[in-house]
This record gives structure tokens, sequence and C-alpha cells, in this order.
């Protein structure tokens, strides 16, 4: 019974029932909640107090701002059962109507400053995102797309670069590569992590029994492979039937010290030679996009290869 006197008194103040009108919808800093109810900073900043103390509002710092407002499910029940007739009564009056009108003008500032900014900042924006987030958040970002369940071939994995980003976001990586020092630095890498099993075995002979994989990637692998066709076949037998494949490689180049430097067997792709590859390795609905070139790199430009393995039915 005190309780509920209490709140009652607190609210007996029209200007502290006008204050909750907006914050009960908006969070407000002290000089928006001003400008709303064109009062001065100290007379806002005392019925703020009042109404902090008694529990009908709450406040939080972001940056230098404090934001007031007030969420009526952590109220008191008696609170929660008083607020809606003194909002009854008080929204259709004259004074809360004019709140209203000014309260939207205050939050058209704030898009307006918004707004403000991005105008003149929209032809350095690129640059200013990547120097706060760095160049790649949004893609680490997307990989939160990825079906959680799972489990994924990181096929010639390498270092286990691909393993490791992708590790967090399915069920099951296993990552297979053929030389032995590229699993023992995977292995490095990847030790202690639970969803990634690393395995070694060539492409045309992969360690993984039939059916295991609902996604295969081949990340710069391809252009390694003596025989890309058979490479592929091997890869349908471990998919499960319907399951994707992404290859990264490279686009046709001239670049010939790569077969002498780095033991490249293939000088790229075209897309009519990936298409009729994935063909015969029974792929279907092959889809070939260039990637986009960034400035700063040195070697040829790249493509990215989805398809579906067939299933029987198909």
């Amino acid at each position: 019974m005190t309780q509920i006197l209490d709140h009652m008194a607190v609210l007996a103040d029209p200007i502290r029932c006008r204050m909750l009108l907006p914050l009960e919808r908006h969070e407000l800093t002290v000089n928006e909640i001003c400008s709303v109810l064109q009062l001065p900073q100290s007379t806002v900043s005392r019925h703020l107090k009042t109404l902090a103390d008694d529990g009908w509002v709450v406040s939080r710092r972001d940056g230098t701002s404090r934001f007031y407002g007030m969420t009526l499910e952590v109220l008191d029940s008696g609170a929660q059962r008083l607020w809606p007739l003194i909002r009854e009564q008080l929204s259709t009056t004259n004074g809360a109507e004019q709140d209203e009108r000014r309260l939207k003008s205050v939050l058209s500032r704030r898009r307006s400053k918004s707004e403000a900014f991005f105008a003149s900042a929209s032809g350095q924006w690129d640059h200013l995102r990547s120097e706060l987030f760095g160049d790649r958040f949004h893609l680490h970002a997307l990989l939160a797309l990825v079906e959680p369940n799972l489990t994924v071939g990181d096929l010639g994995c390498g270092t286990g670069q691909v393993s490791e980003l992708l590790s967090s976001h399915v069920a099951k990586v296993i990552a297979v590569d053929g030389s032995t020092d590229m699993v023992q630095a995977a292995r490095r890498r990847l030790k202690g992590n639970p969803h990634v099993e690393l395995r070694r075995g060539d492409m045309e002979a992969l360690p993984i029994d039939d059916a295991q994989l609902d996604v295969a990637i081949l990340a710069l692998v391809l252009h390694h492979v003596p025989e890309p066709v058979r490479a592929l076949a091997e890869v349908s037998r471990v998919l499960k039937p319907g399951g994707r494949l992404l290859i990264v490689d490279m686009l046709p180049h001239d670049r010939d010290e790569y077969q002498q430097q780095m033991g490249h067997v293939w000088l790229g792709f075209s897309e009519k030679t990936i298409r009729k590859h994935l063909a015969a390795a029974g792929f279907d609905k092959p889809k070939v996009t260039a990637l986009p070139t960034e400035a700063n790199v040195k070697g040829p430009s790249l493509f990215v290869a989805t398809a579906k393995k067939l299933t029987k039915n198909e």
C-alpha cells in the first residue's frame, strides 16, 4: 500500500508525467528532454532524479552522453497498473500533443546529424571503415549465415587457414592435405580446436568415407592436381547427394615461372574448362564468377566456382 502511494506522489507532478510519455518509447538525453518539454536543464535534472529514485526511469552511458528511458516491464506490479491509467488521461492533452511535435523534431535532428556525416564522408567512407574495423570484418560476419550443422571438407587445407575460419561456424571440418609438412603446420595452427579433424591424404584418394561431407572446399588447390577431373570425381564421392562444392582458383595466366617455382601443374582455368571438368565429375548447376582484384596483390586474377553433386533422381 505504501509503495503505490509513493508512486502516486511521484506522478502527482504533471511535468514528471509528461517526461514519462516520450521516455516510454525513446531513450533521450537531458538536453533532448529539455527541448521536448521546453524546460531548463536544472528542472529536468531534478525531476529525472525523483523519477529514478522511485524506479520509473533508468539511465545508461553511451560515450560522453547519458540516455534516460522508461521500461514498463521492469516496474513493480503497482506501477505497471498505475501508469496506463495516467498515460490514457495525459496523452490527449494539449501539452502532450505539443511535446509530441517537439519530440519528432528532436528525433529528426538526430537523423539529420547522421545524414550530414555520411554526406560529408561518402567519398572516404570505405577507407574510414577499413581504418576503424579492418578490410574483412564483414566477410567474417557473413560466416554466421553458414548452417551450423554442416560437415565441411577443407580439401588441400595447407596450413589450415580456411579450416580455422570455418571451425566456429560449423559442426565439423575435415581438413586434408597431401603434404606432411603442411599437415604439421595446420596441426600447430589448429591445436586444441575441437571442431577440426586433420588427415593426410591425396586429392585423388581422399581419406574420407563415401557421402560424409555436406560441403567441400578446394581453395587454390586444383591447379596443383595432375588430373582435375579425377580429383573432382573423388570429391563427389565423399559428398552427400546434393552436397555443395566450392572452388577458388586462378583464371588463365601466362606466369610460366609458377610451374618451376611453386609446382603449379596448370596455368589457371577458364570458365569453359571448369564447367567441363565439373560436368565430367558428376556435378550440376555450376556457377563461375571472377573475383574482384585487390589493388596491392601481385598474383593472377581469381574465380570462385560452385556446383551441386547430382542426386540419384537427377
